[in-house]
């Protein structure tokens, strides 16, 4: 893959050469090649399973760079990458022999507390944005790791610790700035370019490149969260699931369901065994917290609790930000776990010759199910359940035994319609559709041929212009 990916990068380099040093000239931000040192380092994403080699990367200072490097990709007709973070399950961040749109450098964060609203740049991190605002006891609902850019994930939906209290991220986005694919510079809004505001809320990266999002704040003291062990039985699974069904809205779980790894957390008897890594977030008073957890606690006693009241920006786990995690998995949407479900996961996963496996069910429900599906582009407010199952391996070799059990693990849960766009991988036409059904993917498409006929921006989970569809 090194010599064809160098060999891209270097055709896409010649080729694009006269259009990159006119855009170097106005550039604000950075303009890195292969020739420079830190080129590697600029290329490489979460996932270490993307060893690609674009022709380019254009570290963004400001949306007028944006603009540029969209013009350097219309110019050149080379593909356009868009990184905030960087963690694409799909490898999206990142592009072979083309050009990346690098957001990292835009961080810029306004809070107004009275006003309980807040302007981020794309760049900054789902962390970075959580402690800035937790200083204030104010919050928006970003996902679950600290390192993942808040570009990709509002885009998507955002599925998080906050989704059964506060609901989506993108029912918290107020406004927006972006870049379309004639180099436009749009504010979007209910009011102002409404039906390109609907489209980025969920849609994905398909009609331009966000800026900068406003945000609704919430206010949110000290809660109680943390990491319920527990030994994973068909009852234990189920009964878990259960119980995170029928909280309040204030608890939201992720419940990770693996193999104990041989790590010193997980007292040695455990190692190997099966176990639930429930975490747990109650986004209220502690002592109403206490009371809502307790029912878990009392499934079987737990091997370890760390829940405990704690700031909400505490519950992002600390990262190793060298590690790459080679991964494949499949996502779907389920409405139940009974005993043969979760008899089924534990099955699977001990059949799994990855170095780790894991099976994760997110309860959904609660303020996301309770804004109606039209609203925005995400159109799976009512499932039940989100579960992603994951194989985690050492050699890229591997993929295809990896992946195929993935996919014979999800047929045999079954599932709901569906699946969710930031959990998916280069997965193919017929599954992103499953994303957007029916008069969603209708309207998206209409959209998406008036905002980018030519689609432009097609290195993504693609919605194309009704005139490219096949």
């Amino acid at each position: 893959m090194g010599s064809s990916s160098g060999s891209s990068a270097a055709r896409g380099r010649t080729q694009a050469l006269p259009s990159i040093t006119r855009l170097r000239a106005a550039f604000h931000g950075r303009v890195i090649s292969p020739a420079d040192a830190d080129y590697d380092a600029a290329r490489t994403v979460f996932y270490g399973g993307f060893d690609l080699k674009p022709a380019v990367i254009v570290r963004a200072a400001d949306a007028t760079d944006v603009a540029g490097a969209i013009a350097l990709a219309r110019e050149t007709g080379l593909d356009l990458a868009v990184r905030s973070g960087g963690h694409s399950s799909a490898g999206h961040s990142v592009c072979d022999g083309g050009i990346v749109i690098d957001l990292s450098a835009m961080r810029e964060l306004v809070l107004d507390v009275e006003g309980h609203t807040a302007w981020a740049q794309s760049g900054l991190t789902a962390g970075e944005f959580g402690l800035a605002a937790d200083m204030h006891n104010l919050i928006t609902g970003f996902g679950d790791t600290a390192s993942v850019g808040i570009g990709g994930l509002t885009l998507g939906g955002g599925i998080g610790y906050l989704v059964r209290k506060f609901g989506l991220t993108i029912d918290d986005l107020l406004a927006a700035e972006i870049v379309t694919a004639d180099g436009q510079i749009l504010q979007v809004n209910d009011a102002s370019h409404p039906d390109l505001f609907w489209a980025i809320r969920g849609g994905g990266g398909n009609f331009g490149v966000v800026t900068r999002f406003q945000f609704r704040l919430h206010d949110l003291g000290p809660v109680l969260g943390g990491m319920l062990m527990l030994p994973a039985t068909p009852d234990v699974i189920r009964a878990f699931i259960a119980e995170a069904d029928a909280a309040p809205d204030e608890l939201s779980t992720i419940a990770n369901i693996l193999p104990a790894p041989a790590i010193p957390l997980v007292p040695e008897a455990y190692h190997g065994r099966p176990i639930v890594m429930g975490m747990m977030l109650y986004a209220g008073p502690a002592e109403d917290g206490e009371r809502v957890i307790a029912p878990f606690r009392a499934l079987v006693p737990p091997i370890l609790d760390t829940v405990r009241p704690i700031r909400y920006s505490e519950i992002f786990e600390p990262e190793d930000p060298s590690h790459h995690p080679i991964a494949t998995g499949h996502s779907l949407f389920i409405d139940a776990v009974d005993d043969d479900m979760a008899g089924a996961i534990i099955d699977y996963l001990e059949t799994s010759a990855a170095t780790m496996a894991v099976a994760q069910l997110r309860v959904l429900g609660g303020a996301m199910a309770r804004v109606p599906v039209e609203a925005t582009a995400f159109a799976h407010r009512q499932r039940r359940i989100l579960a992603n199952l994951a194989a985690l391996y050492q050699h890229p070799e591997e993929a295809g035994v990896h992946r195929e059990w993935a996919e014979r693990f999800a047929a045999t849960l079954g599932g709901a319609p569906g699946v969710y766009v930031n959990f998916l991988g280069l997965e193919g036409e017929g599954r992103v559709r499953e994303a957007y059904p029916g008069p969603t993917w209708d309207r998206l498409q209409a959209i998406k041929t008036r905002y980018d006929p030519t689609n432009l921006f097609h290195f993504n989970q693609n919605i194309p212009p009704a005139a490219s569809e096949t």
